[in-house]
């Protein structure tokens, strides 16, 4: 009893301080947390809302509001260790020590921090774009400070850091405000070509979402074995161009249903 009675007074000494200092810090770290991460969020919202009233590209917004993002996380993270007792000067030192050896360990992961800051400044492609790079074919879903997010056509998200798809042949296919579609239809010998091309061309020009301008191009490409081998091209925009492919393929179908089936043949001569 004696003993216990000693230490009472010392075990409440170090409650009052260190225990009960350090358990107010940490519930205002907690609370600072909290409330700064609200208000940064609100500060993503107000930016995100102002480039967009202002007619800002959403590429450009979404890049420049994730980045806003990091660097408002980064001084909520100061002022926190500085609620403990850690000096910002310090902070800095270690700061900096730390972004040294991070930048020899993770050079690629600043690769494509920069190549991300070129993909934004160069504009190959924008938010919505469809493109292929980097041996991925989709559309263009966001431009990330490290990676490009895109959705390909079989509904799969597909993430590519921005140096692999910034040193990469890139084609967009949305860049341009109509793309070619390319098709080819095959006609048996004795088919007279030049009636199927005129037959072609007035029911193309009808399939809704093809443009005049460049008018859909049909001619003879070659002759074969088979016969006469047409090429079908008509243009549209790139929203359009599996629909557009899809009615040019059917019209193909209907105008050349009831001529002879093509098969190659040959001719043989006697000495």
């Amino acid at each position: 009893m004696l003993v216990a009675a000693e230490l009472l007074p010392n075990v409440s000494a170090v409650m009052q301080q260190y225990v009960i200092p350090f358990a107010w810090k940490a519930v205002g770290a907690i609370v600072l947390w909290i409330v700064g991460g609200i208000l940064i969020s609100g500060a993503g919202r107000v930016v995100r809302s102002a480039m967009t009233a202002r007619g800002i590209d959403p590429t450009f917004s979404h890049y420049v509001n994730s980045a806003l993002s990091v660097l408002l996380k980064i001084v909520l993270l100061v002022a926190i260790l500085g609620l403990f007792g850690v000096e910002s000067t310090s902070f800095a030192a270690v700061l900096a020590a730390a972004g040294v050896a991070i930048g020899m360990a993770w050079s690629g992961l600043l690769a494509n921090f920069a190549a991300g800051i070129f993909l934004v400044v160069l504009r190959p492609f924008k938010v919505g774009d469809a493109i292929s790079g980097a041996g991925v074919t989709g559309n263009v879903r966001e431009i990330g400070l490290f990676a490009t997010t895109i959705d390909t056509g079989d509904n799969v998200r597909v993430f590519i850091g921005n140096n692999k798809l910034f040193s990469d042949n890139i084609v967009n296919y949305s860049a341009n405000p109509a793309r070619r579609v390319d098709l080819r239809a095959q006609l048996a010998h004795g088919v007279d070509p030049h009636a199927v091309i005129a037959a072609l061309a007035a029911r193309i020009h009808q399939i809704p979402n093809v443009v005049p301008t460049p008018a859909p191009q049909i001619g003879i490409l070659e002759y074969n074995a088979a016969g006469t081998l047409l090429y079908v091209r008509p243009f549209c925009n790139n929203l359009h161009f599996g629909q557009v492919a899809d009615d040019t393929q059917r019209i193909i179908g209907e105008v050349t249903g009831g001529l002879p089936v093509p098969a190659p043949h040959h001719v043989e001569r006697r000495a």
